[in-house]
């Protein structure tokens, strides 16, 4: 495999769970930035936010981010975040390729709103926030090199063969060898 394979897109969409899949598929290291990023501040990012904030937290996700994308190759999961930081894109798109896992806003929500370790989703009204943040993150997200939707009716094991399939498509030497 050449290069990286960085999944993108919002959270709840699956990316680390599809992205675990990918790995295991291909035979090749798996490392999710935000479980990167717990690990280094020894926080949770609920508590990353609540301490330092948005602006600290995406500073400390552009350094994990360029440490993981210059080790061994792999499989990285972003944050729903990371893609929107213009130097992230840099980094990813150096190192390798971006794909977009895209859904529509009822299944990340079904798959966000029980959960309290979203920050971004802690305000009056979470469902609305959601809305503004895709419609705003959408234009970005579209600029990732592959885009591969999915959905509530497909499975972690489908949503990676379809990844898998997209990149030997559309970017074959990302593969070679595998």
């Amino acid at each position: 495999m050449q290069g990286q394979i960085a999944l993108v897109g919002m959270m709840g969409v699956g990316k680390t769970a599809v992205g675990q899949e990918i790995a295991r598929q291909l035979g090749v290291v798996f490392t999710d930035i935000d479980t990167e990023i717990e690990r280094a501040a020894a926080m949770s990012i609920p508590e990353i936010f609540a301490r330092d904030g948005e602006a600290f937290f995406r500073n400390r996700e552009s350094v994990v981010l360029q440490r993981i994308l210059e080790g061994p190759r792999g499989v990285v999961s972003t944050g729903g975040g990371a893609w929107i930081q213009s130097q992230n894109r840099t980094l990813i798109r150096a190192s390798g390729i971006a794909i977009w896992l895209d859904a529509d806003i009822e299944t990340l929500w079904a798959r966000v709103r029980q959960r309290p370790t979203r920050p971004l989703l802690l305000t009056a009204n979470p469902k609305e926030t959601l809305q503004t943040l895709i419609a705003s993150r959408r234009p970005v997200y579209s600029s990732a090199d592959i885009c591969v939707t999915t959905d509530s009716h497909s499975d972690i094991e489908t949503t990676a063969r379809r990844v898998i399939a997209a990149i030997r498509r559309d970017r074959p030497e990302m593969l070679e060898g595998k």
